[in-house]
């Protein structure tokens, strides 16, 4: 029997088979292993269960003789449950789809890892660094399985995820559900940050025509022997369950497709890509479709990804392109054409082309359109959705709830346009009995819902009911609506209480429910929660819809009322009006804790507090995006609620942290340095910390005109953000590089986490502030011992120049953070020279010279009137020219290096010299010339060129130094005055060139 036989032979079991090489006693116990884990398993375990179990008791930790937590040994025990989790990956012959189905995503990298480690692949090496061809087969496929892993597992996170409104709490499962997430976050993001790599690592192996091999039972067996017992079979090509390299290229084109697919909503241009791998894997497909037995392609799937490319990015065949409703659809969505796309829709009802998920998703975009403030859409709207309604009632599904939320205020157009789409979506000569049956039913529950009688006549007497229903069913309606009892207009009735309205029971549950859903009128949710407790008293209807949350604080007060109906009203108007505040819908908002705070008041002196707490929360969100935006002060009385809010002293109330820290944050956007300063109590500020972290702010802004010694603020808030930015020695990441090593950075010494530190700046909008904290970050990046290039910053200075525990502080967050503080302080201003000083002074450390000179340029550019006026000196230091001279050099403008050596206060003329020496220059050279005012360079240019033999060159240099203003008797003003003519017109060239 062959060595490829065997190995399929083999691979049909998920057993360990016994090499003769085998010691006895290893045999043996993993034997016992295994029965064991059978035992301990379902009657029938999958392999997926086996996995999960094997590698569960390997990565168990253990305990050392001072009872301190070791990671798991290398042992010959750990060793071999590894080996089996690995034989049960090979039994399922590592279809990933199986795989992934059924293993999360910290288990699957720890078996991919621990595959990658057994086909020896070299620990710490990039994968994009390693040659396939020249590798062994199972190894280059171990590689493949990890990356193509990698790249779906991405893609697969981008997908939005149902949630599931969770049951009653278990503290052990919800903490173990908690660091499963947490442990998974982390994984996706050294993924998302390797994904480049693996998208290269996928693309050289599409290059590589081979057959490859991936492990088996035989060969783990035979890569677990002693090292002396291999007899190099496994670094063969014939080792291994043989993979076509028609199946590996149809699988990494379609996975490659996946993630640029995803990669285009960013930039539409990446769709090409997909294209082209989506279309490669279609031929591969059908080229391999008969021999296929390891390509499992969702076929299904795949050609929805084609239609989309093909939608999506330009066809050279426009003709066939808009033949398809997808491509009408994108064109009329792309231009406009918002009454091209009904009649495409009312087409559709009839031939039924439009998959019902593509036509909400179409609607779901108009809708987001509309909320952007085009009050035009509003009756597109209403019109495709009226479409899909029809649609929806003639294949049998439920109404959607956006037409009972567009058809709240019914009238003669809206009417006039759902008749003609009922009209236009049955022929009633071939329509079958059902469907008749259903778009009559569907006409009669609208006439059923209107209260306007002319509507419901218009309804009537169409041509389309009389058809449709019977003289009987007619007459039955009509007599119905005559003696149905009229509705009661809540908007038009004067209300004297709350507790005056009267309640009916005439609809059902569910319509109650889906109404109580839509409504954000306090009033009519009252009455709707009266009449639903009069229909029954076992529901809680507060649990209705998923999306009313209340914060965990609030919810244990609420859900502790007993009475049922008043604990439904105050948890869905507190619930209904953190939502609308949410979305700053504000004056919603208002009405609904308006509302609550009438209703708590009456029996719960803490749930009107927290009302309170709630209101004031309202009023700075509202300020701050009204009359804050434009620079209106606050009124005083929100002021002074501001600062009650932060003395209050009243016990047992529940407080949110997010109010304490937008109340901070209010005070110092609008300038209270005194109050925060001088006035806050001691006690607040020993308990909050955003209050203490407010006043340290405050004192320090306060004293930044002041001398150096009286900034003693200044060093108390250091020594806060140094804490805060701390880790303790056992957080470290692992040498090994491993993703599943990943270690929890967060400092729990400091007054609060680094990510709530950053939140909490992100409120912040006075320069001054921001001015300071970003000074603080910068010093403090430039603190550690490695840095080679520092950063500038305003009013560094006061900051001091060490840290007693420098290994302590992790830098690498503190650089993370001082880019996120320098983004988000643009967003306030994005013309402070300051800051874009600091974000060139960032790109220039990383390296990324030509970003950096945009931003350089940038800042002279915002203080000068794009250069018209000087730019002053303490924006162009000597350090900032000699960056941008670097950053030029290593672009090789070297033309441009010479230039910017006049600007320093001393002419650097070996470094202009040296530039004008290089022949491979990547800018204008001679063109520039006449940007030159410094006679000694100008004269050394004449004498270079000259020695070059080029003339025409030669003559431009010359050209330039015979200008009268630049004659060394003239006047130091005319001199003067040609150097800042020159490099106003050099630094606009610049900017041209850069922005």
């Amino acid at each position: 029997m062959s060595a490829e036989a065997a190995d399929r032979e083999a691979a049909t079991s998920c057993r360990p088979c016994t090499p003769p090489q085998t010691s006895w006693f290893e045999f043996l116990l993993e034997e016992a292993l295994l029965e064991t884990h059978l035992r301990k398993a379902a009657p029938d375990p999958s392999p997926v269960q086996l996995i999960i179990q094997f590698l569960e008791q390997a990565s168990k930790p253990s305990l050392n003789e001072q009872n301190q937590v070791q990671p798991p040994p290398d042992n010959k025990r750990n060793r071999i449950l590894k080996l089996l989790a690995l034989k049960v990956a090979a039994h399922l012959k590592w279809d990933l789809d199986i795989l992934e189905k059924s293993l999360s995503v910290p288990v699957l990298n720890m078996l991919l890892n621990e595959l990658l480690c057994i086909s020896k692949v070299p620990p710490g090496t990039k994968h994009v660094d390693m040659d396939l061809s020249s590798l062994p087969p199972t190894t280059a496929m171990a590689i493949l399985l990890y990356n193509r892993w990698a790249i779906r597992t991405i893609v697969q996170s981008s997908f939005p995820v149902k949630l599931v409104k969770p049951g009653p709490p278990q503290l052990n499962i919800m903490t173990q559900i908690q660091q499963e997430k947490e442990l998974t976050e982390n994984i996706l993001k050294v993924l998302k940050e390797q994904a480049a790599d693996s998208i290269l690592v996928l693309e050289a192996a599409l290059k590589l025509n081979k057959d490859l091999y991936v492990h088996t039972i035989r060969t783990l067996d035979l890569l677990a022997m002693e090292p002396g017992m291999v007899n190099g079979e496994t670094e063969s090509s014939t080792a291994g369950l043989k993979i076509s390299a028609e199946e590996i290229q149809c699988q990494v084109c379609y996975d490659l497709g996946a993630v640029y697919f995803q990669q285009g909503s960013t930039n539409s241009t990446i769709y090409e890509n997909a294209k082209e791998k989506f279309f490669r894997t279609k031929e591969l497909i059908s080229k391999i479709a008969s021999s296929s037995l390891h390509c499992t392609i969702d076929e299904k799937r795949l050609a929805g990804y084609c239609q989309a490319c093909g939608v999506l990015t330009s066809s050279s065949d426009s003709a066939s392109q808009q033949s398809t409703p997808y491509s009408q659809i994108h064109s009329c969505m792309k231009s406009g054409s918002y009454q091209e796309l009904v009649k495409i829709f009312l087409e559709d009802n009839l031939t039924l082309s439009l998959p019902i998920q593509f036509r909400h998703s179409v609607l779901r975009e108009l809708f987001q359109k509309a909320q952007q403030g085009n009050d035009a859409l509003d009756e597109i709207c209403f019109k495709v959705c009226a479409c899909n309604t029809v649609c929806d009632v003639m294949q049998g599904r439920m109404i959607d709830i956006q037409f009972n939320q567009l058809f709240l205020k019914p009238n003669k157009e809206k009417i006039d346009f759902l008749l003609e789409v009922c009209s236009r979506s049955i022929h009633l000569e071939h329509a079958s009995e059902s469907s008749q049956r259903k778009m009559a039913a569907f006409l009669k529950n609208l006439c059923l819902g209107l209260e306007d009688l002319q509507l419901v006549f218009m309804i009537s007497s169409h041509e389309l009911f009389i058809t449709l229903l019977k003289d009987d069913e007619r007459k039955l309606l009509i007599d119905q609506m005559r003696k149905r009892s009229p509705r009661i207009n809540l908007c038009t009735k004067p209300v004297t209480s709350f507790y005056d309205i009267p309640a009916s029971a005439s609809v059902s549950i569910g319509q109650l429910e889906h109404q109580l859903i839509l409504s954000m009128d306090p009033w009519r949710i009252r009455q709707i929660l009266i009449e639903l407790h009069g229909m029954t008293s076992e529901r809680q209807f507060w649990t209705v819809s998923c999306k009313w949350e209340v914060p965990n604080v609030y919810g244990n007060v609420i859900l502790g009322i007993k009475d049922n109906l008043t604990r439904d009203l105050v948890y869905i108007l507190m619930a209904k009006g953190l939502h609308c505040s949410a979305i700053k819908d504000f004056v919603h908002a208002k009405q609904l804790f308006a509302a609550c705070l009438e209703l708590v008041t009456e029996f719960s002196p803490k749930l009107r507090q927290v009302m309170l707490n709630e209101m004031l929360l309202l009023d700075i969100y509202t300020h701050e995006a009204g009359a804050g935006v434009s620079g209106e002060r606050p009124p005083s009385d929100l002021i002074s609620r501001v600062r009650g809010y932060l003395e209050m002293r009243v016990p047992d109330i529940p407080l949110r942290q997010v109010i304490a820290e937008e109340c901070v944050a209010f005070l110092l956007n609008w300038r209270e340095n005194e109050y925060l300063t001088m006035q806050v109590p001691l006690p607040l500020v020993q308990t909050n910390p955003y209050v203490k972290l407010g006043q340290l702010l405050a004192a320090t802004c306060k004293e930044l005109p002041g001398p150096k010694e009286s900034r003693r603020t200044a060093k108390d808030l250091w020594e806060v953000v140094v804490q805060i930015c701390s880790v303790s020695n056992q957080h470290k990441r692992g040498n090994d590089g491993r993703v599943s090593l990943i270690k929890h950075r967060e400092s729990t010494l400091g007054i609060m986490y680094r990510s709530e530190l950053l939140s909490f700046i992100k409120k912040l909008r006075e320069p001054l502030v921001l001015t300071t904290i970003l000074s603080l970050f910068v010093k403090l990046h430039n603190v550690r011992e490695d840095i080679v290039n520092d950063i500038a910053a305003e009013h560094i200075s006061i900051w001091p120049s060490s840290i007693p525990n420098l290994q302590s502080v992790d830098f690498e967050a503190v650089a993370v953070t001082v880019k996120e503080l320098v983004n988000y302080a643009l967003t306030i201003n994005a013309n402070n020279h300051f800051w874009l000083i600091i974000q060139a002074d960032i790109y220039f450390a990383t390296n990324q010279y030509s970003a950096a000179l945009h931003y350089y340029l940038q800042a002279g550019a915002v203080c000068s009137d794009f250069f018209n006026k000087m730019v002053p000196p303490d924006v162009f230091t000597d350090q900032v020219i000699k960056r941008m001279i670097k950053c030029c050099s290593l672009l090789n403008c070297h033309t441009q290096v010479a230039i910017l050596c006049q600007f320093l206060r001393e002419i650097d003329y070996k470094t202009a010299f040296k530039a004008l020496q290089e022949q491979n220059s990547h800018d204008a050279m001679d063109s520039y010339y006449e940007y030159i005012w410094d006679v000694t360079i100008l004269e050394y240019l004449t004498y270079l060129h000259h020695k070059r033999g080029e003339t025409d060159k030669r003559q431009i240099a010359i050209k330039a130094i015979g200008q009268t203003e630049l004659n060394a008797s003239n006047p130091e003003e005319v001199l003067q005055l040609a150097a800042q003519r020159r490099k106003k017109k050099f630094l606009q060239a610049m900017a041209k060139l850069y922005f």
